[in-house]
């Protein structure tokens, strides 16, 4: 796990690829799967990558690639859409049967699926369900202990309906990140907590007429934790979008954000350092020859300065260190072997002479 963090290896460089889903705006890094060691000792879910670099391609043409979300949102603002009053309090916790005016009754058949950004859970969420699943999609049952189980930083609600109770204080009621089974557009609603774990399911359970929003339609359907009196405002908070071809992306809090969200499936395919985690396993074999001394010896110094053993540390740190370059001079020698490109360059779209991308020209 030192080797991504010390260099950055050329050997390590891959590519990263997924397809859209129509309506999804934010994608986490992927997991590796949980590894079981010999001896039926787990390995826990790492990244599978080290982090995300450009270009970035969906499908097959070049996209601005950011990590500052200032950046980013100048030009794809994320704009409150204040729908003031979606229903009125009746003195009962409820449900109540909410619409949100902005989207229509029934949800589209075709492109372009427009509709309500959606909440999302990050990877650390995710780890914290120990299943790999991205997002979690779960039954009326499991969201009961699904929802407190994960942490609060790790939910970004996107749908907000609030009203008052009779003292005059806040109810809050937000999407949780959690998808219905049954229905994968249907978000799981839940009362926004205190860190750590504050989050809590609404009474009277999840399924497609309670407590959960159609993203689609704009429907919601809430059971609140408390009496709402009569003739008090519910009023509702969202993102609409205008779904189609994404032109932008953003990478930030270890998650790909797209915008606009996509209509339909799109190849997105971007530029990555391999996290070598899938090898913790001892019965997998090191993925490259060249790297067993390195590792070797890497392993011997972890174990040295472990049991205090300083001056056998101090011995072997040369050696350790020799190794280290040896294994480096392999990705440099790779990395240096291509010119960098400037408009002086003979490279594709850059240059004179026979190029006429780029004020080239031909002799006459």
């Amino acid at each position: 796990m030192d080797v991504d963090a010390r260099i950055q290896l050329f050997d390590l460089k891959s590519k990263y690829q997924f397809q859209t889903t129509p309506g999804v705006d934010k994608y986490n890094m992927p997991l590796y799967d949980v590894q079981i060691q010999p001896g039926a000792q787990s390995i826990g879910m790492y990244p599978v990558y080290q982090g995300f670099i450009a270009p970035v391609y969906i499908n097959g043409i070049q996209v601005p690639f950011q990590t500052q979300k200032m950046q980013f949102y100048n030009i794809w603002p994320n704009i409150v859409q204040n729908l003031g009053l979606v229903g009125v309090g009746n003195n009962t916790p409820g449900p109540y049967t909410l619409k949100f005016p902005i989207l229509p009754n029934q949800p589209p058949n075709n492109p372009p699926f427009d509709g309500l950004l959606r909440g999302h859970i990050d990877i650390e969420g995710i780890i914290a369900t120990n299943d790999n699943i991205d997002p979690p999609i779960v039954d009326s049952v499991y969201a009961q202990t699904l929802i407190p189980s994960i942490p609060t930083t790790s939910v970004d609600s996107a749908v907000f309906i609030t009203t008052l109770n009779a003292a005059g204080q806040n109810i809050v009621v937000a999407d949780s990140g959690v998808f219905l089974d049954t229905n994968v557009n249907c978000g799981l609603l839940m009362t926004p907590g205190n860190a750590p774990y504050g989050n809590a399911p609404l009474p009277g359970g999840y399924t497609a007429t309670n407590n959960i929003v159609n993203y689609f339609t704009g429907e919601a359907y809430v059971t609140f934790n408390e009496s709402v009196p009569a003739g008090n405002n519910i009023n509702a908070q969202c993102f609409y979008y205008q779904s189609g071809l994404p032109r932008g992306v953003l990478y930030y809090d270890n998650m790909l954000t797209l915008r606009s969200p996509p209509d339909i499936q799109y190849l997105v395919e971007i530029d990555a350092y391999l996290s070598p985690a899938a090898f913790l396993n001892t019965a997998q074999a090191i993925p490259f020859g060249y790297m067993a001394e390195y590792i070797a010896r890497g392993a011997a110094r972890k174990l040295l300065s472990d049991t205090g053993d300083i001056e056998q540390f101090q011995f072997y740190e040369p050696l350790f260190r020799e190794q280290e370059m040896l294994v480096w001079k392999r990705s440099q020698r790779q990395f240096t072997a291509t010119r960098t490109e400037s408009i002086y360059s003979q490279g594709f779209g850059q240059g004179a002479g026979f190029n006429n991308n780029y004020g080239g020209g031909v002799s006459l």
